[in-house]
């Protein structure tokens, strides 16, 4: 693993990136990883189809975190159907190390999580506003 990538996600983990929560928001979503105890919890706040402000909280290992952080910087001031687009793939390769079989849902947790988020905003395209 390259030390340049180890540590990105050191410093992610320790000085995360939008972390926190947004009062008011217009979508939220939190869910956790059973098998480690990660939980990760994302606020979304939109104008119009783009996200303008993204928070993110939680606890666990290294990886989620760090993942979770890197991932509110990937998707902030991006539309709907950016993160509609987002693959498992786009966000592995900005963490840029191997993830290992094991460590993989603590590596897609925030991922998982900021779908869900964004599938619960009622401005989402498609969902016939409910």
């Amino acid at each position: 693993m390259s030390d340049l990538y180890r540590d990105q996600i050191l410093d992610h983990y320790r000085n995360p990136r939008n972390h926190g929560t947004l009062e008011p928001h217009d979508a939220s979503f939190e869910d956790t990883n059973p098998l480690c105890g990660d939980r990760v919890r994302i606020d979304l706040r939109f104008d119009g189809e783009r996200i303008a402000d993204i928070k993110f909280s939680g606890r666990g290992c290294a990886i989620s975190q760090a993942a979770t952080s890197m991932l509110t910087e990937m998707v902030k001031g991006q539309t709907i159907a950016d993160v509609r687009e987002l693959t498992k793939d786009d966000l592995l390769d900005e963490l840029g190390i191997p993830i290992s079989p094991a460590r993989l849902k603590c590596a897609l947790l925030g991922l998982k999580v900021l779908k869900a988020s964004a599938y619960g905003y009622t401005g989402w395209p498609g969902d016939g506003g409910s």
